[in-house]
């Protein structure tokens, strides 16, 4: 068995993507195929007799094109100008309303056009031409996929539509030659039809756009030059001129090129992007260093091992591209009715037309009746049913701070019964705060004198004492005579007074006796740093420094306990500090030392136990995983690749919205349902009255008033959506 990711060019919609993966599945030797509309890719596992050009060939065959095997990076799509052609088709459409009601209710009318009856049908005709053609991925798909017996929603708008155009343009000709003075036209219904699918595309489509930018900056993690040495010699070479065995520099604030092991030198590294570590880890001669990595505040030498596409960064392009493509799309209710739907209206319609004809009824009147149940069950209503909730649920969402990327989760995320939280930067905030302070100094004098110290050095640490004179407006001291003790501390005279600061390795240096032997035991227990402050050879304070629990973090998570929720840490941080967060916030269950290709394994497992699952993550490294679950969410403070990895965003970095999401979900659902239901209903009510199996009670409908009903089901399937507000 093999596996391939062709890049396809032609898919519009949906419907396209549907279509091609049902016939890629039918050839043989296809073992599965899985079309991601997003990426514009079909990634198929195939028996080892087939080649690549027979793939191309089915792709073909299917009505599209293959633009060959996808490789790293190459995921540039075609740029259109959707909004801007939304926009003046929008304008066209109401115009060809407006034009088309105003006499009915009393609007003013056009100069020119009242009373004057070929030039308003023809100004219609004019008007629907170009929407027609907007339209026409809409008709293309639809003719596709009912060639290829799979009829979906673009395949009931285009019988819809046609249905309508047809007998619309047959009466505009009879009234253009003076056969009859009055024609029923369906114009403006043709119209808003197409619109109305058009306007939910496009805002589904916007949503998605930013998941291939995902994978290009993941590719940009790493830098574009190295620097190489030769010779003795400092060497800046691009990555493509680095080979395997070469050595390589990486000075302070550089970053690491390639992977690679330290054979020279130490430093800290910050590799927060891969492992979730808030603290940079310190490494020296011998351990690995990865690609994308900061050196923080050291020189190191290191020699090349893994280069281009065999780096980690690369593992995680591939995984990621592969986990969104696998990923099971949602079979809506529509799409399952619709394959039974068409056929069955186009039976009824045919069984129609013959019935008054072999009764001895005209032509003319055999047609009218034909037409009217196409009209009466023109899928306007099932059409909006879906994109109208899903439009008024995003925009919902955008208000209460959930930015939603995938219009699937607002039907999905009220299934979720399992929920994957990272630790470092999503149950924490992701950065090194001060936590404790045991002192009987005065808070303010004592944190005073340690931003001034910190503010002179490079250690990790010093971020958290330099952002708590910020937050509470500290003014720093003069600092003199500032050494750096090497693994030891800090030291500077301030005031005329000799301080120093630093771990528990001050009190042999110095012959210092340690007054905090309890409360340093405390401290370490909850997985902190320590740092002591001596004055005069004194010690004077014990300070705690940590990655701190969210403010609402436990409340959040006892909230989605209560409703039936599995909670899970899975972080690539240590089972300490993991399980110290866990025991916080009340987590039973802590999967931690994971690196990003192992998570994405966790939730594959879960996956596969039928769980419906949500990772909520804010790294890099949870990238594949956010990818890979059924609904992936990110936090707003976290990275851009996993933001554009994920399918939902909390933008205030407020862990309480994911329970609003939820609600949220929950409601646009039953929505959702209310609406097909009542399309549906509608239908069960009128296609027998247009069939005419009522007229001998004198209730009988014609296409006028089929096209009225039709526009009276999609405005009870409008208001209703309307209602997820409340």
């Amino acid at each position: 068995m093999k596996k391939i990711i062709l890049s396809i060019d032609g898919m519009t919609c949906s419907a396209c993507s549907s279509g091609l993966e049902k016939y890629l599945r039918k050839q043989k030797g296809v073992i599965t195929a899985n079309v991601n509309l997003v990426l514009a890719q079909a990634l198929i596992e195939y028996e080892d007799d087939l080649t690549v050009e027979e793939l191309e060939k089915f792709v073909k065959e299917a009505g599209f094109i293959s633009l060959g095997i996808y490789e790293e990076g190459k995921l540039e799509g075609k740029k259109k100008d959707s909004k801007k052609n939304l926009i003046i088709f929008g304008v066209i459409t109401f115009l060809l309303f407006y034009i088309s009601m105003a006499p009915m209710i009393h609007l003013p009318a056009i100069p020119y056009l009242e009373g004057h009856s070929k030039n308003y049908v023809v100004a219609l005709f004019l008007l629907l031409i170009p929407i027609l053609f907007y339209g026409r991925d809409i008709f293309t798909s639809g003719i596709k996929n009912l060639i290829h017996r799979s009829p979906n929603m673009d395949t009931l708008v285009t019988l819809g539509v046609l249905a309508s155009f047809s007998y619309s343009f047959i009466e505009m000709i009879l009234m253009l030659l003076d056969k009859i003075s009055v024609g029923h036209l369906y114009f403006e219904s043709c119209g808003m039809i197409i619109f109305f699918i058009k306007l939910g595309r496009f805002i589904d489509h916007h949503s998605k756009e930013k998941t291939k930018d995902a994978l290009k900056e993941l590719v940009q993690i790493t830098p574009t030059k190295a620097l190489l040495k030769k010779d003795n010699k400092e060497i800046e070479v691009t990555i493509d001129e680095v080979s395997v065995d070469d050595i390589l520099i990486a000075k302070p604030g550089m970053k690491i090129a390639v992977d690679g092991v330290i054979t020279s030198g130490e430093s800290h590294l910050e590799e927060s992007f891969i492992t979730g570590e808030s603290i940079p880890v310190k490494k020296g001669i011998g351990e690995n260093v990865i690609a994308g990595s900061i050196n923080v505040d050291g020189y190191i030498e290191y020699k090349a091992l893994k280069i281009g596409k065999n780096s980690m960064i690369s593992e995680i392009v591939k995984l990621v591209v592969e986990a969104t493509n696998t990923k099971a799309p949602i079979e809506r209710l529509a799409d399952k009715v619709s394959s039974y739907f068409v056929p069955t209206i186009m039976v009824i319609a045919l069984l129609t037309f013959f019935g008054y004809f072999l009764l001895g009824n005209s032509l003319e009147e055999s047609i009218v009746s034909f037409v009217t149940v196409l009209v009466v069950a023109c899928p306007c209503a099932l059409g909006l049913a879906t994109p109208l909730a899903i439009v008024v649920s995003e925009g919902h969402c955008a208000q209460n701070g959930i930015l939603v990327k995938n219009s699937e989760v607002l039907e999905n995320a009220s299934k979720i019964d399992t929920i994957c939280f990272d630790k470092t930067g999503t149950l924490t905030y992701g950065n090194l705060k001060v936590s404790k302070i045991y002192s009987d100094k005065e808070e303010t004098k004592l944190m005073t004198i340690m931003a001034s110290m910190e503010a002179k050095s490079t250690h990790p640490i010093a971020k958290a004492f330099l952002d708590y004179a910020s937050e509470k407006s500290l003014v720093l001291k003069e600092v003199s005579n500032f050494q750096n003790m090497a693994g030891i501390g800090l030291k500077a005279t301030i005031d005329k007074k000799e301080f120093i600061v630093g771990n528990n390795k001050i009190f042999k240096e110095f012959s210092i006796d340690n007054p905090y032997l309890k409360e340093e035991k405390e401290l370490t227990n909850l997985a902190n740093s320590l740092v002591y402050v001596i004055e005069n050879k004194k010690c004077i304070a014990l300070i705690g420094v940590k990655d701190i629990v969210r403010e609402n973090a436990k409340e959040v998570i006892n909230t989605l306990k209560n409703n039936g929720k599995e909670i899970i840490i899975l972080t690539g941080d240590n089972e300490v500090t993991a399980a110290i967060i866990a025991e916080t916030l009340g987590i039973k269950k802590i999967i931690a030392n994971v690196l990003p290709k192992e998570k994405a394994n966790v939730i594959k497992g879960l996956l596969k136990e039928n769980k419906r699952v949500m990772m909520v993550g804010d790294g890099i490294n949870d990238a594949i995983s956010l990818a890979t679950a059924s609904i992936g969410v990110s936090m707003n403070g976290g990275t851009d690749i996993a933001a554009d990895s994920s399918d939902v965003i909390l933008m205030h970095d407020n862990l309480e919205k994911i329970s609003k999401l939820l609600t949220i979900s929950k409601k646009t659902l039953k929505i959702i349902k209310q609406n097909l239901f009542w399309a549906f209903f509608y239908n069960a009510c009128m296609i027998p009255l247009a069939i005419g199996l009522l007229k001998p009670l004198g209730i009988f409908i014609n296409p006028m008033v089929a096209s009225l009903a039709m526009t009276l089901s999609s405005l009870t399937v409008v208001f209703n959506s309307l209602r997820i507000k409340k």
